[in-house]
């Protein structure tokens, strides 16, 4: 099901009483950003959130944000994700999270679904990879990893593990980040993101594999929001991923690859909306 991100907008005046008996205020959404992010990237979502009574958890996973860790030493997806996992491993047995992810945030989520369903009360993923098993095919690859060859050399590298072996690490070079990442949002978040954005380890995300074997990963409702002015994870590729691993609802976003930034209250919007009405929808 498909719906607008116009249609989404917070509900009018008269009608929030209706919403806060349809939605607890305590709901607690925890939030991941993703390749190169940090917990920042959210600093607009989480100030709507809070003074609207949720709680709020944003993550910064291994050698994003305010940890220190190189990422050209993160080589396994299990270290890189490991913040998310420990958060959710000292979360009380009786809680519940709404878990965010946006673009390789999804990859957190999965793997968060897979080992800590019953303390997920939905997942929404955001113009983000969902792919059930992680990368295990070529078809997962070309699915779930952003292709920006269109752009020409975009990228900075790092080679841990020397220059004849595969990039540990990669940057978007800053003369990209407006024409690919944040085209339409404010040019002082863009410039924010410039002085914030860090090397994402993409050695060990492109190892992310998770097993299916005891997993209670269909038991997590999910849903997808789609970007559809998205450069990096483009309709298309979202809407494989879609396709192949179909969520409770799909809603949609008018907005570039950072919708945190560049349609934060529509972004909102469906967040609160999701949390009110795709809970408990498999």
């Amino acid at each position: 099901m498909f719906v607008e991100a116009e249609k989404a907008m917070l509900v009018r005046e008269e009608e929030a009483p209706n919403l806060r008996g349809a939605v607890s205020l305590k709901h607690h959404f925890v939030l991941v950003h993703g390749i190169g992010g940090g917990s920042w990237c959210w600093y607009k979502i989480r100030c709507l959130m809070e003074n609207s009574g949720y709680k709020v958890t944003c993550i910064d996973l291994k050698s994003s944000g305010i940890d220190r860790s190189d990422a050209d030493y993160i080589l396994s997806f299990d270290d890189y994700n490991k913040p998310l996992m420990d958060f959710l491993s000292a979360l009380p047995e009786n809680e519940q999270v709404i878990l965010v992810g946006h673009s390789a945030g999804g990859l957190s989520l999965t793997q968060a679904s897979h080992k800590f369903a019953k303390k997920i009360r939905l997942a929404i993923y955001v113009a983000a990879t969902m792919l059930k098993l992680g990368f295990r095919t070529d078809q997962d690859q070309k699915d779930g990893v952003p292709d920006l060859s269109e752009f020409g050399d975009v990228y900075e590298l790092g080679f841990g593990l020397g220059y004849d072996k595969p990039p540990t690490s990669a940057l978007v070079k800053k003369e990209f980040h407006r024409k690919i990442i944040y085209q339409l949002s404010p040019h002082e978040d863009s410039t924010l993101a410039g002085m914030l954005l860090r090397p994402g380890p993409v050695h060990a995300l492109t190892s992310a594999r998770f097993a299916e074997e005891n997993s209670d990963v269909e038991k997590v409702p999910r849903v997808y929001i789609k970007t559809m002015q998205d450069h990096v994870m483009k309709p298309e590729q979202q809407e494989a991923l879609i396709k192949r691993w179909p969520p409770s609802n799909v809603y949609v976003l008018d907005s570039d690859h950072s919708p945190f930034f560049s349609t934060p209250f529509l972004l909102f919007g469906l967040l609160v909306k999701a949390a009110a009405f795709d809970v408990g929808c498999n």
